[in-house]
């Protein structure tokens, strides 16, 4: 029960890794906000976990929406003391043919609602760890393997996940004096249902086969498989908890060994 008494908001929490994040930090004590553009499945997500989780919707692209999520938590709640930021959209394509529409799309959602939701949950945090001086937060944001280095065809969404790792070093930097510590996970390759659709565009751009692209990258991770999205709870929780209050605008990579830095 190493969160108990805590208030969780995960973004994009209705499936994958942020649905498994949400289960277990449920498990592990807290009152779990299952926050998502999918409203039916963030309700059917939270009815599933049951205890003290409930849905909020939020379209992390529209900052009036992340404000009202966050009001909403709060009224229910009384405060918010961990953020898990893992709400992400994916394209690809050569770089000669990427889309305006899709640069925008990818960086509104990856990039842009990550960081606005973080400085909207951090102003709520950095006003009730004032009112309590033993209170603390803790913001997760989920990058991405992509996020450490360049792919041919997935130019736009490696640079979002570099992004957020380095607005992780900046808003580590710049929030540990609050109390609130802003860190970040890395996962690899992650059987979720995102990879439906990763499968089907290296089916298009390199000529394969559908499940071709997906039991490759499977077969070459370390560990010997796709990472699962229970995979990554354990660190999410770590990160969550007093565990880490030393752990400071780092970026963990939970992928089975596929980066190592």
């Amino acid at each position: 029960m190493k969160l108990e008494g805590k208030v969780a908001v995960i973004t994009g929490g209705a499936r994958g890794i942020g649905a498994a994040i949400a289960a277990r930090y449920a498990a592990e004590g807290a009152e779990v906000v299952v926050a998502d553009l999918l409203a039916d499945d963030a309700a059917a997500t939270a009815k599933a976990i049951g205890g003290k989780a409930f849905p909020v919707p939020v379209d992390v692209t529209r900052i009036a929406s992340i404000e009202s999520m966050v009001h909403a938590v709060v009224a229910r709640t009384g405060g918010i003391d961990i953020l898990v930021n893992n709400a992400a959209i994916f394209d690809m394509g050569p770089v000669v043919e990427v889309t305006e529409q899709s640069w925008d799309s990818q960086f509104a959602v990856n990039t842009k609602g990550l960081f606005f939701t973080l400085q909207a949950v951090a102003k709520r945090m950095i006003a009730q760890n004032e009112a309590s001086p033993n209170r603390r937060g803790k913001i997760i944001n989920i990058a991405s393997q992509a996020g450490r280095r360049g792919e041919p065809l997935v130019a736009v969404y490696c640079a979002t996940k570099a992004a957020v790792i380095s607005l992780t070093q900046s808003a580590g930097l710049g929030l540990i004096k609050h109390r609130i510590n802003v860190n970040g996970i890395a996962p690899g390759v992650v059987d979720t249902p995102m990879w439906e659709r990763v499968d089907a565009l290296f089916a298009k751009y390199e000529g394969r086969p559908i499940g071709e692209k997906k039991r490759l990258v499977g077969e070459a991770v370390p560990f010997g498989r796709m990472g699962r999205p229970d995979d990554h709870a354990g660190a999410a929780v770590f990160l969550a908890s007093s565990d880490s209050d030393y752990v400071v605008a780092q970026t963990l990579n939970v992928d089975g060994g596929n980066w190592m830095s």
